[in-house]
């Protein structure tokens, strides 16, 4: 407890004097009898006890009201937490070959990106298994085939991100299909450099080779590493062959088994060259597991802020003060009525 201004306890003193001199005025009446021997045998009643007690109950009320007048103040401590969030960028293929259907969510057989989809939204919300979720990081999408694109801009509200990832299509277009993994990691950096003072992440996902655009992913990378921005690559996709979608001759698509080719090298160096890491999720399994490593690897910073919050204790003190000053009023004016 403290007093927030305690100098107003100097008034104490005339509280004192008060006293005193109410004591000393405080005086019996007196009346002539023959004999008190016996009166003097006679234990004082309660009344006359709390006649004595008069004068203190107002002296109480009077020190309540300046201790009221000093501001008794409560201390409850309290500890803050709020977290240091990061930036993230995710970069996502969404070429034709995302079509392939060779990943499974609860064992029914699912194309890549609706895998993808699914596994980023544990990785921004959090799950029952090993995601924590990114509450508190600013994150962004960005989807790419022949050219990139800019889904979302880098935000908290991921409620509204991930309404936006629930329509990422596959291009339905032959001039749009593609693979521009330079193009797509250029444009991350453009979003990711706008943010100050947080650590900046880009994670990009794709199941080919670069194929299209004008920037190579190296040198994307090399331009990434000079404003330390780290690059997490990821290649999706089974080993071996898989269901691709194909154009028929009547121009619509059907699925033939097709040779699975990913550029886990040009990947693996894009991640080494800005200190990131590389993953191959040949499976759903493996894909959710890459998000709790990269869960893992970028922790956002909780700081603990300890401040001290004070509760008033003036409303209590009046109280106490109008609770003395009431008994006194009851008493006078009742049973310790004084007659003139």
């Amino acid at each position: 407890m403290r007093l927030a201004e305690p100098y107003l306890l100097v008034l104490l003193v005339l509280v004192a004097g008060l006293l005193y001199v109410s004591l000393r005025r405080h005086r019996p009446a007196v009346i002539a009898y023959s004999a008190i021997q016996d009166l003097t045998a006679l234990a004082p009643s309660l009344m006359t006890r709390l006649r004595r007690a008069l004068p203190v109950l107002r002296a109480l009320a009077l020190i309540a009201c300046v201790v009221a007048l000093a501001r008794p103040q409560w201390g409850v401590e309290a500890t803050k937490i709020y977290r240091q969030g990061i930036a993230i960028a995710m970069v996502v293929d969404t070429s034709s070959s995302m079509a392939a259907l060779d990943l499974q969510i609860n064992d029914r057989q699912t194309n890549r990106l609706d895998v993808v989809k699914q596994t980023f939204r544990a990785f921004i919300e959090g799950d029952e298994q090993n995601l924590d979720g990114r509450e508190g990081d600013l994150i962004g999408m960005l989807t790419f085939a022949r050219y990139a694109d800019g889904l979302s801009p880098l935000t908290l509200d991921h409620e509204a991100l991930l309404a936006l990832l629930e329509h990422v299509k596959i291009v339905p277009l032959p001039e749009e299909d593609g693979t521009a993994i330079g193009d797509a990691i250029v444009l991350g950096i453009e979003r990711l450099r706008q943010v100050e003072g947080a650590s900046r992440v880009m994670i990009v996902l794709t199941d080919g080779s670069n194929n299209a655009g004008d920037i190579d992913p190296l040198q994307a990378a090399q331009i990434a590493k000079a404003l330390g921005i780290k690059i997490y690559t990821i290649g999706a996709g089974s080993r071996g062959a898989a269901l691709m979608p194909v154009r028929a001759r009547d121009g619509g698509t059907e699925f033939r088994m097709t040779q699975v080719f990913i550029d886990e090298y040009t990947l693996s160096e894009v991640a080494k060259l800005t200190d990131g890491q590389y993953f191959r999720a040949s499976d759903a399994a493996a894909l959710h597991g890459i998000y709790a490593e990269i869960d893992r690897l970028e922790k956002t910073t909780n700081v603990a802020e300890k401040f001290q919050r004070y509760a008033e204790g003036f409303p209590l003190a009046v109280l106490i003060g109008l609770g003395f000053l009431a008994l006194e009023i009851v008493l006078v004016n009742t049973r310790l009525r004084t007659v003139p």
